[in-house]
């Protein structure tokens, strides 16, 4: 089996839950997923199955979540899930307050993420080390927000903003919550999270882990095809021939390709029409080569 899953992970599961039901239910041990969710989280999970995990690098990097952020609140993990350390009622608070603030979010911006989250520190998960006790200073990560627009707003003694947020990989949205809390001198966390797109994979198109069970069963399911998540990717087509000799790691010499660059990744294909992975421009003796970087055929 060989392709890709848009999973629609439900809320109390780990990615890593996720991961270990798909191998369950498809009899596979090689499958990944593109992209850690928190438990608590719900929304687009993109997972690799057979040689298409190691496709994962080369998706589309862009996500979209919709987020709701309660305000009044501060938490350990900035989010309904940790400890409360900061609970105050602002019924005063309105959208008008917080609108303006949204610049100083977009764009590239440093954001130090939550303690409680998978990132590495000394070989160790920062919340391994937050749940010994242990403090250790957050590195800053520099992260891109494109666009955060407004969804909803219900005022009360904690109100809640509902937004929109299109960013970058590596994108904490629980550290947005808790600097817009921060930056409005109230406290923010982030009260529930879906996300709606990655890695080229929307909401809309998801499945659940019950329908895969069911389609499974049935004999209907069937895994997405790479293709169709590589459009963001250069295309070029080699003889039956030339693919064979692509496959086997050797570099094909090839016409001058416009917007190319030694830089780009390319999907290479024969003119069977088989995916055969991908391939990066190198350029040598002024010939541009067809260096194979991911063989899949």
């Amino acid at each position: 089996m060989f392709g890709f899953i848009a999973l629609n992970k439900p809320s109390g599961f780990t990615s890593h839950d996720c991961v270990a039901k798909v191998r369950r239910c498809l009899n596979m041990k090689k499958v990944g997923h593109g992209g850690t969710l928190d438990p608590a989280a719900t929304g687009v999970l993109p997972i690799a199955v057979g040689k298409a995990t190691r496709l994962l690098p080369f998706l589309p990097e862009n996500k979209a979540y919709k987020a709701i952020i309660r305000f009044g609140v501060q938490t350990t993990t900035d989010d309904l899930q940790g400890e409360v350390i900061k609970c105050q009622p602002v019924p005063n608070l309105s959208i008008e307050q917080i609108k303006p603030l949204f610049s100083q979010f977009l764009g590239e911006i440093e954001q130090i993420p939550p303690m409680y989250s998978a990132i590495q520190r000394d070989g160790k998960r920062l919340y391994e080390l937050a749940r010994k006790g242990e403090t250790v200073e957050v590195p800053v990560r520099t992260v891109r927000v494109d666009k955060i627009d407004v969804l909803d707003w219900y005022a009360g003694e904690f109100p809640e903003l509902v937004v929109n947020i299109e960013c970058g990989s590596g994108t904490y949205i629980r550290a947005i919550a808790r600097d817009i809390g921060d930056k409005l001198g109230v406290g923010g966390t982030l009260a529930a999270l879906t996300r709606t797109k990655s890695c080229g994979m929307m909401l809309s198109e998801t499945i659940t882990l019950e329908e895969l069970e069911k389609q499974t069963q049935q004999g209907t399911f069937s895994l997405l095809k790479p293709e169709l998540l590589l459009n963001h990717l250069p295309k070029i087509t080699l003889s039956e021939e030339e693919g064979k000799r692509w496959c086997q790691g050797q570099k094909i010499v090839i016409d001058p390709i416009n917007l190319v660059t030694s830089s780009d990744m390319i999907q290479v294909h024969n003119e069977l029409g088989e995916f055969l992975g991908i391939s990066q421009i190198i350029f040598s003796d002024n010939h541009q080569l067809l260096k194979p970087k991911v063989v899949i055929k």
